[in-house]
């Protein structure tokens, strides 16, 4: 039940470590150990390729090092090998910290004073209070969820988004293409959580953000391919959009020469929201291998035919 680790090395070392301490009959091995085992039954990567999955004959289950899958061709695996994306605290904790920091710098206009301050203008605006403000969660998985509920002490009116429908206590869900322009009509902030698929890839575009009430911001903490960027550029300059605060961009890094990075209203930020923390991201592997042994249901399998 060897598990094939072939990712960044000094991760490699935290988890060789801690597979050893607290996992000493998982045999642990890594691409700089040689030639993966015949008899590997778990592989952990960011994007394996054709040619290591062909030398991986007993493979059963494939873990995802971060929380998404969208790097990776899941047709491109064997169809009874298990996809299996990265679930931990470490990367629900930086999401709910850097969501809370982004809704919290858009409430209170910090995007406006950072621009100021650059003029050396002294130009204070109304402060609003939280209740004024409707903060709405494009995707209701884990992480939107916990993003949700570390938002609701502050008394903004909250509203989420999702594919199928949901029920979270004081929060107004909506579900479905049909529901999408009626969700965006209430947003003053929008937080795009989404997974990046096929069905998501482009959602920001211009007629979904033409469809958020004047002077709305918007938070990507998606992935860039979520975004058209020329379509929120011309909407901030238009004033129909007021701000907007981007973790993740397409391509990454962006270029230099980027317009995201020269305009006056946008916050541009190198993918750094969350992260899987080499020993949580370890222990939560180990503890699925755990329940895969066991006959029991892993967390955070992806469903191939919905991409997550």
């Amino acid at each position: 039940m060897t598990l094939l680790y072939t990712s960044d090395p000094t991760r490699g070392a935290i988890w060789r470590a801690i597979f050893a301490a607290e996992a000493p009959d998982i045999p642990f091995v890594t691409a700089q150990d040689g030639g993966p085992p015949a008899d590997t039954r778990y592989l952990a990567a960011w994007a394996p390729t054709p040619a290591l999955i062909a030398q991986l004959p007993a493979l059963e289950v494939v873990f995802s090092i971060g929380a998404g899958i969208d790097q990776m061709d899941p047709a491109a695996l064997p169809p009874h090998v298990r996809l299996v994306r990265m679930i931990e605290p470490g990367i629900t904790q930086g999401m709910v910290e850097y969501g809370v920091m982004a809704t919290l710098m858009l409430h209170r206009d910090m995007i406006h004073y950072r621009a100021a301050q650059g003029e050396r203008r002294w130009a204070p605006r109304p402060s609003l209070p939280a209740a004024s403000r409707r903060v709405g969660v494009l995707g209701l998985g884990e992480l939107g969820r916990a993003l949700l509920a570390a938002l609701r002490p502050f008394g903004f009116a909250l509203s989420g988004w999702s594919r199928s429908p949901r029920a979270i206590e004081g929060v107004d869900t909506h579900a479905g293409d049909a529901a999408l322009p009626s969700f965006l009509a209430a947003c003053d902030i929008l937080i795009c959580l989404l997974p990046l698929t096929e069905d998501t890839r482009g959602i920001l575009d211009r007629r979904n953000l033409s469809c958020l009430p004047p002077g709305a911001a918007v938070v990507n903490v998606g992935r860039g391919g979520h975004l058209v960027a020329d379509d929120l550029i011309a909407l901030l300059d238009e004033a129909h959009l007021s701000a907007a605060v981007l973790d993740v961009t397409d391509p990454e890094p962006l270029p230099a020469d980027h317009p995201l990075f020269a305009h006056p209203r946008v916050l541009v930020t190198p993918h750094i929201a969350s992260a899987t923390r080499p020993e949580s991201g370890a222990r939560a592997v180990i503890a699925n291998i755990r329940r895969h042994l066991a006959g029991e249901e892993m967390t955070g399998i992806v469903a191939r035919t919905r991409g997550y």
